[in-house]
């Protein structure tokens, strides 16, 4: 009784989030009471079975929220450089570059831009640092809610045929389930199709051309040097694309290389606002920088990935695959499915399930379970904007991307893209 009523809880939240702008309640609001909501359920539940089973359930809790921890932490770092970036007109660097107004062309570059970054990168950070440079770009409201939804699509694309660009494709290839030039091998095409076809599609709706939002430079009291700028630019970006080797190299959590990454930033700034004395802009006084980090982006992955905890910590979501593995049987049409869920719970959750479910004896490495798993997995959760952490970083930029305008106007093009390049890995496979 107790696990249909969580069930049916979690379906009710999901619902508020969604429709937020019609119940005028904030989707952080929903999201953390739908989560907190679910935990006190389960340990009511538990509190029957006696104290062993709170501690069990307690345990349950500690677990998941370490995990939640770790991407929240590394969420606060990379916002925390990018805002450090921003404020200091840092991508300047990039955008001034940029001379196109075409916005087909535009959509094209900064979306393939995101592909290639967020496979050596990781998507959350790659959407961060992208939807923070298409709003300097892109004036237009309208326009840059496409284009977030294009880069979240691109984002979790890149990373879905790299070992390092997302968290599930990390969990395999450090599991032994694929290897680093299999899965590369293997799901590259498949990732270029699932953004080229909505690429495609949007490229006849889209049309004119986009004007420039007024740089930070022009509205900051003291600007920049061109020292500061590049410095502050280079060890931003550097620091950014140093996580994943650090992670690498030294087997530490993602988080871990984030926050030195933030270390090093931070102490740059430090140097650099000496020259000024007394007289330090706010672009180079960290409290003032992180006033600039959305918390309420934050708070709401938390409330959701609580509520996503509780799923998993009472079964539900491995019942759920072996339901599917029951009443599916091919592996095929199960890991198609797998993607699909991942638009609406976790794909960690999912894919570590999967990963209990099938061992390596009976499906080795390479075994098209496992790169159809990473590809659908990575990809699927473009599906829904709370489908993915790079959906829910882009809300947290930009207010005006809600669940509503993401359902109705990039869903089907991000469907598109997902049925497309899974077709792609099932004929390169020779699987259909």
């Amino acid at each position: 009784m107790t696990l249909t009523i969580i069930a049916i809880i979690f379906v009710l939240g999901y619902l508020a989030i969604a429709l937020e702008h019609p119940l005028k309640i904030n989707k952080t609001a929903s999201a953390l009471f739908l989560g907190t909501l679910l935990w006190l359920i389960w340990f009511s539940s538990a509190a029957t079975g006696g104290e062993e089973a709170i501690h069990a359930t307690g345990h349950q809790l500690f677990e998941s929220f370490g995990e939640l921890a770790q991407i929240l932490f590394f969420l606060m770092g990379a916002m925390t450089i990018v805002a450090i970036i921003e404020k200091n007109d840092g991508f300047s660097i990039i955008t001034n570059r940029i001379e196109t107004a075409n916005v087909r062309t535009l959509m094209w570059v900064l979306s393939w831009i995101a592909f290639f970054f967020s496979a050596i990168l990781d998507n959350l950070t790659t959407t961060i640092v992208m939807v923070t440079l298409s709003r300097k770009l892109i004036s237009d409201k309208t326009a840059r809610l496409y284009f977030a939804g294009l880069i979240i699509i691109a984002a979790n694309a890149g990373g879905a045929w790299s070992p390092i660009g997302d968290v599930t494709t990390t969990m395999l290839w450090i599991g032994g389930q694929i290897s680093a030039d299999g899965i590369i091998h293997a799901t590259f095409l498949a990732s270029v199709f699932s953004l080229l076809v909505p690429l495609v599609i949007l490229t006849f709706f889209l049309k004119g051309s986009v004007s420039r939002t007024e740089q930070q430079s022009k509205v900051e009291e003291i600007k920049p040097t061109a020292f500061e700028r590049n410095a502050l630019f280079a060890f931003g970006l550097g620091g950014l694309l140093m996580v994943p080797i650090i992670k690498t190299v030294f087997h530490v959590p993602p988080y871990i290389a984030m926050l030195f990454s933030l270390g090093i930033v931070w102490a740059v700034v430090d140097i650099l606002k000496r020259k000024h004395g007394d007289k330090t802009p706010p672009r180079l006084l960290l409290h003032h920088v992180i006033k600039d980090v959305d918390n309420s982006s934050l708070l709401f992955f938390v409330g959701i990935l609580l509520a996503v905890g509780v799923l998993g910590a009472t079964g539900q979501l491995e019942y759920l695959a072996k339901v599917l593995e029951t009443s599916i049987g091919d592996i095929r049409v199960i890991t198609f499915s797998v993607g699909i869920l991942s638009a609406i719970v976790d794909n960690v959750p999912l894919v570590a399930a999967t990963m209990k479910m099938y061992s390596l004896q009976t499906f080795p490495q390479d075994h098209l379970l496992w790169e159809f798993i990473a590809f659908c997995a990575g990809t699927g959760g473009s599906m829904l904007v709370i489908g993915s952490a790079a959906g829910v970083a882009a809300m947290g930029i930009d207010k005006r991307l809600s669940f509503g305008w993401y359902l109705k106007h990039i869903t089907p093009l991000a469907f598109a893209g997902y049925v497309a390049g899974a077709l792609v890995y099932l004929l390169q496979r020779g699987a259909l």
